[in-house]
């Protein structure tokens, strides 16, 4: 049995590339139109380019790739632009293949099953209703440095009270811009891309003006980082680079994802068939080459020499080393990075609310019927928007929950000092990677059982080589993401030694007790009858029953 494109597929001329041949082959995977097709190439390039979002990730992410790594650290960086560029050629595939609103759970589901799907959604799902939160409360140093210098306000962005009005504040303002359509979704998130070309390409260039303090040379040193008496974050390595490059590789593997967003808004786009796999190769692309550009000249912008030096830069941070730049070029900096923490957690919502709004399609979620709703005016999933928010909010409250001393509980201990939010975030990237690793297998699953990609964007022969290097590749990342060796280790910087694979247990085990419980695989089993069911599956029904239209 195979996925049979819709006729349209295989016509030519100026119909290709309408509307009418979007909705036509949405139409042959089961479901009506309800959201509006109103987005172009760079729109959806856009919102996938801003999830990414090279400033925002290295912003956040910087000190700690510096303090575990060094200046070299940088050349890390081609480790997941490679793994996710080979990860997005097997997604951009399946999204050819299905362009259907919600990417990875529909992709999983198609490819392999109901329940299967139903787990890679949830997952997925967790991991971006976090990633939102983990998002948008990053944004209360810089907001809290800028009201200081425009209005002599003195905010502590330490503050439990003061992360949480920020970042609701900024939620409402992402929420009503989401509300009110696709269309204000792209516009802010092309304008998010002019931004992130200021503030790495524009930054880099202020800086080298402003004059670099060393040389290239720099960017292959470790300045002593390797050694636990001269390491900024007093961590031990023994002296080996290779034991510092496993950590310090985490910083850049913790930026390169979101472009699989531009799947979530395929009912959304224009010849998304075409257009979609076309995005996500080109955010992983640009987002890399920005990345490298801005990492590069904030390390030669570091003053001082030696370990000194980057000791003081891992203490102050991003904010020391663009000190040295004219105040009003420094208030224009921290405008342009609070716009892409804002038009990254915008793009994140956005991907979100369709995620939930196709789970609720199938019958997938609690209170379905509400949160499949679509605005009759916006045409947005305006409910699943609204719930969407309102769960990220409920995390930003864990900020609260912060143990003042060490809590221990059988073999995991949870650090004192560490609110429960910045433990949950520890699920942003470890859920993204195991619901990406999942699909890879999916894709490979379906590939095994005889499918046949019918997209615009085929692999052909290379397709079963570029799924493998896909699965190794997100695989081994997944593992150094998530293994536990000690909160004393250099890894507990990242995962907080079992922290992070607890997180990854409850969500599951929480997913687990829902889906035995109230079975929401049988609304989804609806959506694959006939042709549309997994090849090689059993649980396919009859023929003669063909799929309801949504």
């Amino acid at each position: 049995m195979s996925h049979a494109a819709d006729p349209a597929d295989h016509q030519t001329g100026p119909d290709l590339t309408g509307i009418d041949h979007d909705d036509a082959r949405l139409a042959s995977l089961g479901y009506q139109p309800q959201l509006r097709r109103v987005l172009g190439l760079f729109a959806n390039f856009s919102v996938a380019f801003t999830y990414l979002s090279p400033m925002v990730g290295i912003y956040s992410l910087f000190v700690l790739g510096l303090g575990t790594g060094g200046p070299a650290y940088i050349w890390l960086n081609f480790i997941p632009i490679v793994g996710m560029l080979f990860v997005a050629l097997v997604f951009g595939e399946l999204a050819s293949h299905y362009p259907v609103a919600g990417a990875l759970y529909q992709y999983s589901k198609f490819s392999v099953g109901a329940g299967y799907g139903w787990f890679v959604g949830w997952f997925y799902g967790f991991a971006l209703l976090i990633t939102v939160a983990a998002v948008d409360t990053g944004v209360v140093g810089y907001f809290a440095a800028l009201t200081h210098n425009w209005f002599g306000w003195n905010l502590d962005p330490a503050d439990h009270f003061t992360i949480l009005w920020v970042t609701v504040l900024l939620l409402v303002i992402q929420t009503f811009l989401n509300l009110t359509g696709a269309v204000v979704m792209g516009r802010v998130a092309q304008f998010g891309v002019y931004v992130e070309i200021v503030g790495t390409f524009g930054i880099a260039i202020i800086l080298a003006i402003n004059g670099f303090h060393h040389g290239l040379g720099y960017l292959f040193s470790t300045q002593g980082q390797t050694h636990e008496a001269t390491n900024a974050l007093a961590l031990n390595f023994h002296g080996s680079w290779l034991a510092a490059g496993l950590i310090a590789v985490l910083a850049p593997v913790y930026i390169y994802y979101g472009f699989e967003s531009a799947g979530d808004i395929s009912e959304e786009t224009k010849d998304a068939g075409r257009q979609v796999p076309r995005a996500m190769r080109l955010a992983v692309i640009w987002g890399g080459i920005g990345s490298l550009v801005l990492t590069a000249a904030l390390l030669l912008a570091i003053p001082g020499d030696g370990a000194k030096g980057v000791t003081d830069a891992v203490g102050g941070g991003v904010p020391l080393i663009l000190a040295q730049l004219p105040a009003g070029i420094q208030d224009l900096l921290l405008l342009t990075i609070i716009f892409a923490f804002f038009s990254c957690g915008t793009s994140i919502q956005g991907a979100g609310s369709r995620l939930m709004f196709s789970y609720s399609r199938d019958e997938a979620l609690p209170a379905s019927s509400w949160l499949r709703r679509v605005h009759p005016r916006f045409g947005t999933p305006v409910n699943a928007l609204i719930a969407g928010a309102v769960i990220t909010t409920l995390f930003v409250l864990l900020v609260f929950a912060s143990p003042a001393t060490d809590k221990h509980f059988l073999f995991v201990t949870y650090p004192g000092g560490v609110n429960a939010l910045v433990a949950l975030v520890s699920f942003g990237v470890s859920g993204i990677y195991l619901s990406f690793l999942l699909t890879v297998i999916a894709a490979f699953i379906a590939r095994r059982r005889g499918w046949v990609p019918e997209g615009s964007f085929r692999l052909g022969r290379w397709g079963e080589l570029v799924t493998w290097i896909a699965m190794l590749y997100l695989g081994l990342m997944l593992i150094n993401v998530v293994l536990p060796t000690g909160l004393s280790s250099p890894r507990a910087f990242f995962n907080l030694d079992w922290i992070t694979l607890v997180v990854m247990f409850v969500i599951a085990v929480v997913g687990a007790a829902y889906f035995f419980t109230a079975r929401p695989d049988r609304g989804v089993r609806h959506h694959l009858r006939g042709d549309l069911a997994p090849i090689g599956s059993e649980q396919a029904l009859p023929d003669e029953d063909p799929p309801p239209a949504l």
